[in-house]
């Protein structure tokens, strides 16, 4: 039943990992060392992508579970393939240039909110429904 979203959640994991795989790769190419987070700005871009990839798990993973389980669970993987496509066009635009990031982020993102919204009404529909049973 929850096929579509574990895969979503599989692939996700995978993007996440090909990122931090490509910040190290950036590390050895530029040779910036730990612990320092600057210097050639191909690196810098790379650490961004890792970054904010990151920072949107924590929106992106738990919106698509709860869409999943009061929405569908189907269109719960259909809007996680796209938050996934985005954010993989997020990280091709970066790597090339900071200013070619945002088709890609304004596609994650609005898939993301998208989950949001959706999980928030139905959850919101759902408590009232059985406000209004005990009633």
């Amino acid at each position: 039943m929850y096929l579509y979203p574990s895969l979503v959640t599989v692939l996700t994991s995978l993007l996440y990992l090909v990122l931090v795989v490509n910040v190290g790769r950036a590390r050895a190419k530029y040779k910036i060392y730990p612990p320092a987070m600057t210097g050639d700005p191909n690196f810098e871009r790379a650490v961004r992508v890792h970054e904010n990839t990151l920072e949107q798990l924590i929106f992106f993973l738990p919106l698509l579970w709860l869409f999943s389980f009061y929405v569908s669970p189907v269109y719960a993987g259909i809007l996680g393939a796209i938050w996934l496509l985005g954010r993989a066009l997020y990280a091709w635009g970066y790597y090339q240039a900071a200013e070619k990031r945002v088709i890609g982020f304004a596609i994650s993102n609005l898939s993301g909110v998208i989950l949001l919204l959706g999980g928030l009404f139905s959850i919101v529909s759902k408590i009232l429904q059985q406000y209004r049973n005990i009633s």
